[in-house]
């Protein structure tokens, strides 16, 4: 019986590596290290992005050869088809690779099965080292693999009363400059940005991700408006700092099929309360982001509205998988209760 323990320090290296490449676009961040037989590192690599040599290529290209009983560790399992490269399954093969260890499985229809592929050439594989913490990292690319739709993150700010505006209808700015900057942060690393035609039309958002000193993040993320309204070309939402488009239905399924299309694998709703409560009563988000200031409001500009719930035994369940502080303000991160949705 194998000791995957003796793996774990490589595939925390890979899961850090994993995380230096581009959280946004079609693929997925991974990690990769080749080992000699005696688990000493010979090479690192990690994927850069769409169109750039994978992990374990990035890796194997900075050797001139493998020497034989080297193992690859890799966050996730070796893709095994040939998109804008060529499958990497192949290529440890090819390489000489002996072992190949890997986090965790790959959902995808077209890119799965690289481990039976690697095993039918005799290659050892190994599976599930750290798979818990890879599928956290991956939580993104894994669960919109899965369920072949952009992940959905809710995202909203509000009173410790649940407000999200002044009866005046303001709501600038909720919540401190602290988390202004780490929703920022969050914006310049997913692929959309989603919004009501009312948020549009009252708010004038510039929806762009931008630094603390005002300056633009290099990527950002397609700015999506969703609605029938027409629209004045004027708004910022329409300016020349992002791309925009506006879907015209109300259809949500609708909406994320085309964002699928589009290569849309991670979407951010950002407003307002009735867009954000259509998703939740659809039951199409993969978790919630909630930045909570300390102040009272009252009225009845709240966060949610009706999402189709009238007792407390039909109570959606959600689960608090982070929670901290920040500056003057709460930020909370939950996802729905498995089975509850």
């Amino acid at each position: 019986m194998t000791n995957l323990s003796v793996y774990e320090p490589a595939m925390r290296r890979a899961l850090e590596l994993a995380a230096l490449g581009p959280a946004y676009g079609v693929n997925p961040q991974v990690g990769a290290l080749i080992l000699d037989k005696d688990l000493n590192v010979l090479a690192e690599g990690f994927h850069k992005g769409s169109g750039t040599p994978h992990a374990e290529v990035d890796a194997l290209s900075k050797l001139t050869s493998v020497p034989e009983g080297s193992t690859a560790v890799v966050t996730l399992e070796p893709c095994n088809h040939t998109g804008r490269t060529g499958p990497c399954a192949q290529a440890l093969i090819a390489a000489g690779i002996s072992r190949v260890v890997y986090a965790t499985k790959d959902p995808g229809n077209d890119s799965a099965n690289g481990a039976k592929t690697l095993s039918d050439a005799g290659v050892e594989v190994i599976f599930g080292v750290l798979e818990n913490e890879a599928k956290e990292q991956g939580r993104v690319w894994l669960t919109a693999m899965e369920k072949q739709r952009p992940f959905i993150t809710l995202k909203w700010a509000q009173t410790l009363d649940g407000r999200s505006a002044a009866s005046d209808k303001s709501s600038k700015w909720i919540t401190g400059s602290a988390a202004r900057e780490v929703v920022h942060l969050r914006r310049s690393q997913l692929d959309a940005i989603l919004v009501g035609t009312g948020t549009v039309k009252y708010d004038n958002p510039d929806l762009t991700a931008r630094k603390p000193d005002g300056s633009r993040y290099e990527h950002q993320p397609l700015r999506v408006v969703v609605g029938k309204s027409e629209l004045s070309p004027d708004l910022r939402v329409f300016n020349d700092d992002a791309p925009t488009v506006q879907l015209k239905t109300h259809d949500l399924n609708d909406v994320l099929s085309q964002l699928w299309v589009r290569g849309i694998r991670h979407v951010l709703v950002e407003g307002g309360a009735e867009i954000a409560s259509e998703f939740i009563q659809q039951g199409l988000f993969d978790e919630v982001l909630i930045y909570q200031a300390p102040l009272l409001l009252g009225g009845s500009n709240v966060a949610v509205t009706d999402i189709g719930i009238s007792s407390m035994a039909d109570a959606l369940k959600l689960e608090f998988v982070e929670i901290k502080q920040l500056g003057a303000d709460l930020f909370i991160r939950a996802i729905p209760v498995e089975g509850e949705k």
